[in-house]
């Protein structure tokens, strides 16, 4: 096991490789996909008690981080 960043996690044995909170089975797309529906952190933190409200920052920071970086389309007209 790994930690890419703060609280995420990446281990090819859990989750097929995809980025993890603190090495659980929760992907961080996950907990992205609960908050794009409209959930809050304290509905997502009534469905996983094991998780802390940090957790759920630390997939937002991650997130963000992720699209902060440049991205160049070679061959693009």
């Amino acid at each position: 096991m790994k930690y890419i960043a703060e609280r995420i996690t990446l281990d090819d044995k859990l989750l097929n490789g995809k980025p993890a909170i603190r090495g659980k089975r929760i992907a961080v797309a996950t907990v992205l996909e609960f908050l794009s529906a409209g959930d809050s952190k304290e509905d997502i933190l009534k469905a996983y008690p094991f998780l802390e409200v940090e957790d759920i920052n630390a997939c937002l920071k991650f997130a963000a981080q992720i699209m902060n970086r440049d991205y160049t389309f070679k061959g693009a007209a």
